[in-house]
């Protein structure tokens, strides 16, 4: 066996209460690597199309990357995969933390639950031994409690839990995993499959040595990068909250044009400020929806207010820096707090999204009630970018008389209220009222209101609510929102990413002609699908790996083909690798399809996300988007249908994926 990869997985049927390994053979990891390539490798073929999400039918499982605990850096994230019970198709969500190695650790390159158990369980690895325990105790209890409880249950403080909250348990499909204390899987819904399972957590602290090819060339590249990652940057001690809010000022206009931000610039934003520090500039700028995106910063949410819930005012409460795994960068942070005033004494730093929804896109300046949210989110396991949007939608639906007082259990749901939207979020955790609507997200609430027109103003794609990246400003992100198998997500690529990313120097085996990247003007749709196509082939690598997003975006090109072949000892190229990139991203792509998704017409976001109507006001003012192109020639790029975004047949034969051939295209 090469290294990188274990060589096999852990299977757990809940219904029966029973275990047992499978090895699978080199030629699977070739070809879909770990993370999510894997586990839509396994969960295609072991998962017939049509089965429910929350049923016992439907696989859940959590893998780790090739890279993860071979040296590599920013290579700690794991990826939760299944069925979304939110979009009905591909799930997948990933994070960061100590959860990913510790997979590896047990001696798996990921496990798989399916069935139910009859009550709450968890599964503990322990050393060699293997067993489903009693959770019914821990049923109900909070995810930073419950994993403090699992660690002293099985005596190993070392132990990495993955955890479900009550939202989960509740089976919230905009649910989430909680690992670390608070980090948290969010996305697709999968915490509510968990939660369907009868499965509260995953508990893991094994001892399995995590194989590499060539340990000396392994080092060699890490000692290299690090030299070029520790080099100190000109004026990097100049990107100060003052430097920041004078940046938005200056941006806060309607640009044309492309302004190149370089990867070294945000990379020390997020080293001194993490996600937080680019919250008044993102406000200004355009690129944070406003007022459920009706709205623009400078007007509805200008500088005296985003300051409060950015930079400087967030750090003031952290005590100590956070890293991931394998991460030098440390954009996390541990918040200490007045537990009097906060019910908590500590919590994890917020991130930008989550400024976002339960700031500007509320109009809410309240950094406390924003920190109350967060920690109130990540206990409960309930995903803040799905949460705070739904959350808005109230807002708007209360507004324009959709919603009363007296649906709203006497919440007065006005822009700005924070502690309305507090005991808004209480209830949903709780499906308590008009929580109990709200619990599944915008496109189920719409349903269960009886109220279409309100799809007008509810922004989602696909049942996915949408994160704080305005396509507006950037389309790259719309492109990602409607175009990727998993739909409303911004961790993909965008053209903010490919700056970062220098993708229009990164390859060494792509041509350049036409150009990857075409920074003239942004709102143009020339040649836009190729670079797209790139930049998120890169990350879909990455994930594959078990990489960072930020990990590519720091100044500094993150060496993955040659850690991959270092690790696992393939001697690959990058256009061998590329191909497995696209082999992961159709296949994901195929299931949508399979499960009767046509992601043309079923990933389709809300026209105001678009600019139909154009804003009156603001940086993105007069802005309209033709997305129907834009995202076709990110298909026609990636050899998918340009109208459906199904995979050709010819690109399925071209990728080696004959086993989807049958269900996409039966005729033959």
């Amino acid at each position: 066996m090469a290294g990188g990869y274990m060589g096999k997985i852990l299977w757990v049927d809940l219904s029966e209460g029973k275990w047992w390994e499978e090895e699978l053979p080199e030629e699977i990891y070739r070809n879909f690597l770990g993370g999510y390539g894997l586990g839509a490798r396994i969960i295609y073929e072991r998962q017939p199309a049509g089965v429910e999400p929350l049923s016992p039918e439907a696989i859940f499982g959590v893998t780790a990357g090739v890279l993860t605990g071979t040296g590599a850096l920013f290579m700690g994230r794991y990826t939760a995969v299944g069925k979304s019970p939110l979009t009905g198709g591909w799930g997948d969500s990933n994070s960061g933390g100590y959860f990913a190695p510790a997979i590896k650790q047990a001696g798996y390159d990921a496990i798989f639950f399916r069935g139910k158990a009859e009550k709450p369980v968890y599964l503990a690895i322990i050393g060699d031994k293997i067993e489903l325990r009693d959770a019914s105790h821990l049923w109900g209890v909070d995810a930073v409690e419950a994993e403090k409880r699992l660690k002293e249950e099985v005596g190993q403080k070392r132990a990495q839990v993955a955890v479900i909250g009550q939202a989960a348990e509740n089976l919230s499909l905009i649910s989430g995993i909680i690992t670390d204390r608070g980090r948290i899987a969010a996305r697709s819904g999968l915490g509510a499959v968990m939660g369907s399972k009868n499965l509260k957590a995953i508990v893991l602290a094994g001892r399995a040595r995590i194989n590499v090819a060539d340990r000396k060339r392994m080092t060699e590249i890490t000692r290299t990068y690090m030299k070029k990652f520790e080099g100190k940057m000109l004026l990097e001690a100049l990107l100060k909250g003052p430097g920041l809010r004078f940046l938005a000022r200056l941006l806060s206009r309607k640009l044309p044009f492309g302004i190149r931000q370089e990867g070294w610039q945000w990379k020390a934003i997020l080293k001194r400020y993490g996600t937080s520090g680019i919250s008044a500039l993102s406000a200004l700028n355009g690129d944070m929806p406003i007022k459920n995106w009706a709205g623009a910063g400078i007007v509805d949410f200008p500088i005296s207010k985003a300051k409060k819930v950015s930079d400087d005012a967030v750090i003031a409460f952290e005590k100590e820096k956070y890293n991931c795994y394998s991460c030098p960068l440390g954009c996390g942070g541990i918040f200490e707090l007045n537990r009097e005033k906060y019910g908590f004494e500590e919590s994890h730093k917020p991130e930008y999204e989550t400024l976002g929804v339960f700031g500007g896109l509320i109009l809410n300046d309240d950094i406390d009630i924003i920190i109350k949210m967060n920690e109130m989110a990540n206990r409960a396991g309930i995903d803040t970018i799905s949460a705070g949007e739904t959350i808005a939608f109230a807002f708007e639906a209360y507004e324009r008389g959709y919603l009363t007082n007296s649906d709203t259990d006497g919440l007065e749901l006005v822009w700005g209220n924070g502690e309305a939207a507090y005991k808004l979020l209480e209830k949903m955790i709780k499906r308590e009222g008009i929580g109990d609507i709200l619990a599944d997200g915008i496109k189920k609430a719409i349903e269960k209101l009886g109220k279409k027109e309100m799809a007008e103003f509810g922004m989602h794609a696909g049942g996915q609510e949408l994160p704080m990246h305005d396509p507006r400003y950037d389309p790259g992100y719309g492109i990602g929102y409607e175009g990727e198998p998993t739909p409303g997500r911004h961790t993909i690529a965008s053209y903010t990413y490919q700056e970062l990313m220098a993708i229009y120097k990164k390859y060494k085996d792509v041509p350049k002609e036409p150009p990857l990247y075409n920074i003239k003007n942004k709102y143009s749709t020339e040649n836009k699908g190729r670079g797209q196509m790139y930049a998120s082939l890169w990350q879909e690598l990455n994930n594959g790996c078990g990489g960072c997003l930020f990990g590519l975006q720091t100044g500094i090109d993150l060496p993955l083909v040659e850690w991959l072949n270092a690790a696992t000892g393939w001697n690959l190229s990058e256009e061998e690798y590329l191909k497995i990139a696209k082999r992961m991203k159709t296949l994901r792509q195929a299931f949508n399809a399979r499960e009767g998704i046509v992601p043309g017409r079923d990933f389709r976001m809300p026209g105001r996300a678009t600019g139909h109507p154009p804003l009156k006001y603001g940086p993105v003012a007069g802005v309209t988007l033709d997305m129907k192109k834009l995202v076709g020639d990110f298909w026609k790029e990636l050899g998918w249908n340009p109208e459906t975004g199904i995979p050709e047949k010819k690109t399925l034969e071209e990728l080696g994926l004959d086993f989807v051939l049958k269900d996409l295209y039966p005729e033959g």
